[in-house]
């Protein structure tokens, strides 16, 4: 389809700290990731929002005239239009709208591959089609007869319409319990199994998926495009000889990621919340790479990985064959230095030796003893310390056992959970 990116460039204090022309290169991309034949893209000046059409008269006209001459089809609005808006815009401009949060919903909806990534994308999919059902759209507001059970006498379409959603979505989410409950099974599995999870997050097309490919020689789909990964995949890998663990590709990030989808995916993204190492990807050759890091930040903070993940995250900066050759050897020079930190290109393996040696040291934690007081009714955790081969010595009381543990700060905080 024909289509038209729209980036508003707002003004005073609605105005973000991005560069316009990077977030409509963005905007771009994104609509080309889902095939669409992107034939315009300008800034679009917002002096002061406009209630009914956000851009103001003399901007909407002009933009009319630019999609009838260019026989546009689709114009999408980079930024949150409200549902009057989108419907006002498509009258004015004889095409259909959408907004930034449609377009990454309709990129998610094309990607997702599994029944939990499906089931995800589309609970998300309708809470956003829920949030479209104004009572302004009065050609959803036809008046229908019908008896009690019908819902009543006089109920209107949207509010039928309404009902008929929350059914599908607590459908889903029932659907989505089970998942989680087998999923929450497979990390309790892994714990079991004894090998550390390390879980990689960052913007979306900052090489993470290459780099999981690299670290496991999966065959993960790796392309610059964004989102090109959506649903989560989990393999082993080797951190060091006789040392391995796994490694766990998520979702990409991205600015103003919708709320839906941040909710939609928050059990999907408790493998991060879970993870005993988190490598965060960033691509240093983007020139706006730190108002990207601090969006991964925030959505990791949304999901409750906070400040107490800092202890266990290290930064991984990539793309460095994308830069000059003394730009890269400075920041391999100055990764080196950084306790938390390393410089590497996923595509041609450059510096990833180094970040190994990091990850193994990172996942090495030291071992220290302790002596353990347990009830005859904890035999559970006393069970799970000697299938770890944690106990050293073990004397019974009359209350129940004393036990004697040499663990990591890791073994201990799994033990907590039990």
């Amino acid at each position: 389809m024909r289509t038209l990116v729209l980036h508003p460039v707002l003004s005073g204090r609605d105005r973000g700290p991005r560069e316009p022309q990077d977030a409509l290169a963005e905007a771009e991309s994104l609509a080309r990731a889902l095939d669409l034949d992107v034939v315009d893209a300008l800034l679009a000046p917002v002096a002061r929002r406009r209630a009914g059409t956000l851009f103001g008269s003399g901007k909407v006209e002009e933009i009319k005239a630019r999609i009838a001459e260019g026989e546009i089809g689709l114009v999408i609005v980079d930024g949150p239009l409200s549902p009057i808006q989108q419907r006002n815009l498509e009258k004015e401009w004889k095409a259909k709208v959408l907004d930034r949060t449609g377009l990454i919903l309709e990129i998610f909806g094309d990607r997702a591959q599994t029944r939990e990534g499906v089931l995800q994308v589309e609970l998300a999919h309708l809470s956003y089609q829920k949030s479209r059902l104004v009572r302004s759209w009065t050609h959803l507001e036809r008046q229908r007869g019908g008896f009690g059970f019908l819902g009543g006498p006089g109920e209107t379409q949207i509010e039928a319409d309404r009902r008929a959603l929350d059914e599908r979505i607590e459908r889903i989410r029932e659907a989505l319990a089970k998942t989680v409950r087998t999923r929450g099974q497979q990390r309790a599995a892994r714990r079991r199994s004894d090998l550390p999870v390390v879980a990689l997050v960052g913007y979306t097309n900052a090489g993470k998926s290459t780099l999981f490919n690299r670290l496991t020689g999966g065959g993960v789909l790796a392309k610059d495009m964004l989102f090109a990964t959506l649903d989560p995949t989990m393999r082993g890998f080797e951190v060091a000889p006789g040392k391995r663990a796994i490694l766990s590709d998520t979702v990409g990030f991205i600015s103003d990621l919708p709320h839906q989808l941040v909710a939609a995916f928050r059990a999907t993204l408790e493998e991060v919340v879970d993870a005993d190492l988190i490598l965060h990807v960033r691509d240093l050759s983007h020139p706006e790479t730190e108002i990207q890091a601090e969006n991964v930040r925030g959505i990791l903070r949304e999901i409750g990985v906070g400040e107490a993940a800092e202890a266990r995250m290290v930064e991984v900066w990539n793309k460095i064959d994308a830069l000059p050759a003394d730009e890269a050897e400075t920041l391999l020079a100055v990764a080196a230095r950084t306790p938390r930190a390393r410089a590497i290109s996923a595509l041609t393996g450059e510096g990833v030796p180094g970040l190994l040696e990091l990850v193994a040291a990172e996942l090495s934690d030291p071992v220290h003893d302790e002596t353990l007081e347990l009830g005859f009714d904890q035999g559970r955790k006393r069970a799970w310390l000697f299938d770890h081969k944690l106990v050293r010595g073990e004397v019974q009381t009359d209350a129940g056992y004393r036990l004697a543990v040499r663990w990591s700060d890791r073994d201990r905080s799994r033990y907590e959970t039990l």
